[in-house]
């Protein structure tokens, strides 16, 4: 009988991939099948997030539930980024778990499995060029990492400590992914780094000097990619070339992601985010004015260190002007090991609760306005999930997520949809005959 895999994903996109890879790796070598059942799994593995507090302090309940729960023999790992940035710490705390292997070193795991309390966290480990087994959670859609790491030095984010430096990964592995994953039956790829249009700037080796554009021209080139998405784009390297490549390719969907976090240019200075407010602006004004029908999607992050009353003001302005389709929004919350764990003229909590709460009201309606206008449009749909009560669900061209009466014969199918409900999150919809 083969053993089981119980694994739980926390955090990013980024990671849901490295969750990939750690399945395919244990599969192939270790003879592991998934289960989503934690008490009939021989191996445990929880991989993390740190990028905010709450993430970092579930860990902790969460392998307290794994440990009581689990066989007695079973074995628990814990995985990615709060496995880089606490390492053996996590053993002290929960002397339970097997082993610890950060966000950097998932080609590893199959090695940490057979070292009893093995730490396995350097940052600057090079997975760039390896060459993992292949597992994808969904057959509709293919997540492929263009990069790992992060060369930004944003003042509250711990990720360059936990992922280390940014190497690209050469376009042929990438190309090649793509190829298998559309072989595989995979019609849309989702392109993932933490600065996706940094890529290019280094890699390991020598290799062909390749940028995001044209990277994006050459997977549009590849037989049977239908769409193309990407995460995250960085606004100060959002030049006219990426914008009208963007906008001009029918492979690429029509959504953007622009993380702004703050509408104030003295906090982004602050932040060390490299662009200012007008910057942030005039890039969302240019993607608008070549790509009208667009969707942005954004990050603030509110009551960053000594941000005033003017400055959460400018995030409102922008918010206005932009006017987001998707907002994640989050009080700042301190993380160890950035410099912004340091500053002072900290903002209080009460004050913090209250931008938050008025900057996602603002939004909440602006949504509500322009979502009711979409009543009666027809979106062509890739559908790619069950919902419950036989509806099957998935997103159009510019990210809007739709769902319609329907069977499993619609997966992998592309449909036009008339929608006929509008919900805040999910629209409903019919197929156009």
């Amino acid at each position: 009988m083969s053993k089981k895999l119980f694994i739980e994903t926390l955090g990013c996109a980024m990671n849901t991939r490295d969750t990939e890879h750690m399945i395919a790796e244990l599969s192939e070598k270790e003879g592991y099948e998934v289960t989503g059942d934690l008490t009939d799994a021989d191996l445990i593995l929880i991989n993390t997030c740190s990028v905010r507090e709450k993430p970092v302090s579930k860990l902790f309940s969460e392998l307290g539930i794994f440990n009581k729960k689990k066989k007695p023999d079973a074995k628990i790992g814990v995985c990615g980024c709060t496995a880089s940035h606490l390492g053996e710490e996590i053993i002290k705390r929960a002397p339970y778990v097997s082993f610890v292997l950060g966000a950097r070193n998932v080609s590893k795991i199959s090695e940490v499995l057979h070292k009893d309390k093995a730490v396995e966290i350097d940052i600057n480990y090079d997975e760039s060029e390896f060459a993992f087994k292949d597992f994808r959670s969904s057959k509709y859609k293919a997540y492929i990492n263009i990069s790992i790491g992060c060369d930004k030095s944003c003042t509250f984010c711990i990720v360059p400590k936990t992922r280390g430096d940014e190497i690209s990964i050469p376009d042929s592995l990438i190309l090649n992914e793509v190829r298998k994953s559309v072989d595989a039956g995979a019609k849309e790829i989702f392109l993932l780094g933490q600065n996706v249009n940094n890529y290019g700037r280094r890699f390991s080796g020598e290799h062909e000097k390749v940028n995001f554009t044209e990277l994006l021209r050459r997977i549009s080139k590849v037989g049977g990619v239908e769409r193309i998405r990407f995460t995250s784009p960085h606004p100060f390297h959002m030049d006219d070339e990426f914008i009208e490549e963007f906008a001009a390719n029918p492979k690429i969907c029509k959504s953007m992601h622009m993380p702004l976090q703050s509408g104030s240019t003295k906090v982004l200075k602050e932040m060390k985010r490299g662009y200012s407010k007008e910057w942030f602006l005039n890039r969302a004004k240019k993607l608008r004015s070549v790509c009208p029908e667009v969707s942005i999607s954004t990050d603030i992050i509110v009551a960053f260190p000594g941000e005033s009353d003017e400055d959460f003001e400018d995030t409102l302005d922008v918010l206005k002007e932009v006017k987001f389709e998707q907002l994640f929004s989050f009080k700042y919350s301190p993380r160890p090991q950035t410099e912004a764990e340091h500053f002072s003229d900290i903002v209080d909590e009460e004050t913090a609760s209250e931008r938050l709460t008025r900057l996602q009201s603002l939004h909440t309606q602006m949504l509500d306005e322009g979502n009711a206008k979409l009543l009666g449009n027809v979106y062509r749909v890739y559908f790619e999930d069950l919902f419950q009560d036989n509806f099957v669900a998935g997103r159009s061209d510019n990210n809007i997520m739709v769902k319609v009466k329907g069977s499993d014969e619609l997966l992998g199918e592309f449909r036009d949809v008339k929608i006929t409900s509008i919900g805040r999150t999910v629209l409903t919809g019919e197929v156009v005959v």
